[in-house]
């Protein structure tokens, strides 16, 4: 939760001269976070007007907010042409099996180009989807490498060899190994999907792994002596004392890995020509209209709103998850 969203919870807690002092004495929370929005536009506007370059001038506020209003508008352009394209299929369906009871309909998909929010959904799709692979792998092997030193000590080269390593180095690899491995005549999804959901699991696996190492290693010893004391099963050990007192380490992992995951699947999408936010961004670059830039920003501006809610879930999660609220990183 946001210092400006907690400020207006605890005024409305309040009664009469009481709001009115707390709400004085919050305003600067309240303000400062608008002043610095408008701060930044007023630059922008400024700064963007003695930028000229190939495809024109660099696109001020106004000129990506219409944009913007235009991307939505060709959203919805689209939808209208798919809704009419099947609802002229329903109507020849109809008609046929008015004339041959035996006609099995046939449905086509509409293979109108994704729109702007089409990209959107794909990109949140694929990076949700390789992020879930990520944490599946990277929380038990953690909580391994916490509990066991040899474990850490086998794993620990590899960690760092493999930490730094960037996304588009795996690509390449990753592109070629889905290629020959992920064959079929009726595939579930598609080679692109794959390849770039496998290349945002393999970039965000680290930070929750090796966060999620240090928060068990550093357990409290009076709750380990505690599980000894009783005598818990190892996964007993696990459930009641490892992961509730691992819980803040475990989700700031998390955290970091879902912003790394959704950088590295922009790039992932630019360079192998994925569908998603990426590939939008390349095709309005290699496009070259005068309009391109400030879709471009448009796109740019999404995808960090979109990174900063993606970071927001997980904290409501781990708000939600851990039972120390006052440990939880804002």
């Amino acid at each position: 939760m946001s210092k400006s969203v907690q400020a207006i919870s605890q005024i409305g807690q309040l009664d009469g001269k009481s709001k009115i002092t707390q709400l004085v004495s919050m305003l600067p929370k309240l303000l400062m976070p608008l002043v610095g929005i408008l701060l930044f536009l007023a630059v922008w506007n400024g700064v963007s007007k003695s930028i000229d370059t190939s495809l024109g001038q660099f696109p001020g506020p106004a000129q990506v907010w219409e944009q913007s209003i235009v991307l939505v508008s060709e959203h919805n352009t689209q939808r209208e042409k798919a809704e009419a394209f099947y609802e002229r299929q329903e109507v020849r369906n109809a008609k046929r099996l008015a004339q041959d009871e035996s006609y099995v309909p046939k449905i086509r998909e509409f293979t109108g180009a994704p729109t702007f929010f089409d990209q959107i959904w794909t990109s949140l799709y694929t990076v949700m989807v390789g992020f879930f692979i990520a944490s599946v792998i990277a929380v038990p092997a953690g909580i391994l490498c916490g509990l066991s030193k040899s474990a850490y000590a086998a794993m620990n080269p590899l960690i760092q060899i493999f930490k730094p390593v960037s996304p588009l180095a795996w690509l390449p690899l990753v592109t070629m190994v889905v290629s020959a491995l992920y064959v079929s005549n009726d595939p579930m999804f598609s080679k692109s999907f794959i390849t770039s959901a496998v290349t945002v699991s393999l970039c965000c696996l680290w930070p929750t792994l090796v966060n999620t190492a240090v928060g068990v290693s550093n357990i409290d010893s009076d709750l380990v002596n505690v599980s000894k004391v009783l005598r818990l099963t190892p996964l007993k050990h696990v459930q009641k004392i490892v992961l509730p007192a691992s819980i803040p380490m475990i989700f700031t992992g998390l955290r970091l890995s879902l912003g790394i995951g959704w950088m590295v699947l922009i790039a992932a999408e630019m360079l192998a020509q994925n569908p998603g936010l990426g590939k939008f961004v390349w095709d309005e670059f290699q496009n070259g209209s005068s309009e391109s830039l400030a879709r471009i920003m448009v796109a740019v501006i999404t995808i960090g709103i979109i990174g900063f809610m993606l970071d927001r879930l997980m904290l409501a999660v781990q708000r939600f998850a851990s039972w120390d609220k006052n440990s939880v990183l804002r």
